[in-house]
């Protein structure tokens, strides 16, 4: 009777294990930067550790505070239960003065936010990869992305086109491409000379070899500056795109677009295609 029971006792306790191993692991922590002279927060999802860690990949997300409504932990649990993306860690970067830290890189829009965009980026490259990595117990990832929504994701694509040497991927959700440095009232403003990202670029001598995601929702405003019958957020990720092709800087099967005809700015909207970004970054 005794044995029967230890027996019981043994598989119950193999089926635990091998159930906890399939789990999406989640885990907050924090760690000081210099950069930022502050604790940051971080938000951290893990899928099961695979055996060669050479095979694990990260993901750096912006405004790790929404990983809820975002449906992150939800999503990751799905595709990768359906065998559908690689093993992953991601890391979301919980904000503080978003509209401080988030921006260009060296260049503060016209009411001087973003003023703590070149310290942010920073932090990324200098502090938190390194953290995630000895944390993680791997000499380098397979592949690293970095993603974020609207201001996050002008964020995102700034950090990754200047750090090229870390990242290898940009995901960004109706990025905030509008980004300028006069207000688009004045008299002589121009989309040409006052988008401080579209500068950046067209003036950067830089050839970061990066795959990029970009995602545009039909119905997130109804600004439209030129007058062309185009909402800005479509016209100013278009207009980003193009710069970067005639960069050659990647190949063109290496930006992808994709554009929902009843998406708005909201992170319902963007959790619907954040499957197809996972699965592009890290899809088997």
């Amino acid at each position: 009777m005794k044995r029967n029971i230890y027996v019981v006792l043994s598989l119950l306790l193999l089926l635990f294990s091998v159930g906890c191993k399939k789990k999406i692991k989640q885990q907050e922590d924090q760690l000081y930067s210099r950069h930022l002279q502050r604790q940051v927060k971080l938000s951290i999802l893990s899928t099961p550790m695979p055996g060669d860690k050479s095979e694990l990949n990260l993901l750096l997300l912006n405004d790790g505070q929404d990983l809820q409504k975002f449906g992150v932990k939800e999503i990751l649990d799905s595709l990768y239960k359906k065998k559908l993306i690689k093993p992953l860690i991601i890391v979301g970067i919980v904000a503080d003065e978003r509209t401080k830290e988030f921006g260009v890189s060296q260049q503060p829009d016209f009411m001087k936010r973003g003023d703590k965009a070149d310290s942010y980026s920073k932090f990324i490259d200098d502090e938190l990869y390194a953290f995630v990595k000895k944390n993680a117990g791997v000499r380098k990832f397979k592949s690293v992305a970095i993603a974020g929504c609207s201001l996050g994701g002008l964020s995102a694509f700034d950090i990754a086109w200047d750090n090229a040497d870390k990242i290898d991927k940009a995901g960004v959700f109706s990025g905030s491409f509008w980004w300028r440095d006069k207000d688009d009232k004045a008299a002589d403003y121009s989309d040409e000379k006052n988008r401080i990202i579209i500068n950046k670029i067209r003036s950067s001598k830089k050839k970061p070899h990066l795959q990029y995601w970009f995602y545009a929702g039909a119905k997130e405003e109804s600004g439209d500056r030129d007058r062309d019958g185009i909402i800005d957020v479509i016209d100013d990720t278009k207009d980003l795109m193009e710069l970067i092709k005639s960069k050659n800087v990647c190949l063109p099967e290496e930006i992808i677009y994709k554009e929902d005809a009843n998406g708005i700015h909201d992170y319902t909207s963007w959790r619907n295609h954040l499957p197809e970004f996972l699965i592009w970054a890290f899809g088997k």
